[in-house]
């Protein structure tokens, strides 16, 4: 029966290890949250930030955006403004927790 006792050597090691990358990744989801990205459309007329946890922190729309007869143009830049943030956003948080996932076929895990 050796071969159990370090079977079961090994299984405690292998767990350690991932308790030790689950609280790895933890902080890192945390982190996350401080992280902030910029979203701009318009040449820069639409400014939207996001966060790491996709929350929309602020939207900045300069005057010059603002026509009472063209709304529909306004929605369209901050509409474009908040794709680009979420999109960096998300470059953010796949390089981030990438490295967790490396090797490992996790669609959709972040």
């Amino acid at each position: 029966m050796k071969g159990g006792s370090k079977m079961k050597g090994n299984m405690n090691n292998m767990m350690k290890q991932m308790q030790k990358m689950q609280k790895q990744m933890m902080k890192a989801q945390e982190e996350l949250k401080d992280k902030t990205v910029d979203g701009t459309a318009g040449g820069g007329m639409v400014t939207v930030t996001a966060n790491g946890h996709k929350e929309i922190l602020d939207v900045v729309i300069k005057e010059e955006a603002v026509d009472p007869d063209d709304v529909e143009m306004l929605q369209d830049l901050i509409l474009a403004a908040t794709n680009d943030a979420l999109k960096k956003i998300d470059e953010v948080v796949n390089k981030d927790m990438g490295q967790f996932t490396k090797g490992m076929n996790l669609p959709g895990m972040f």
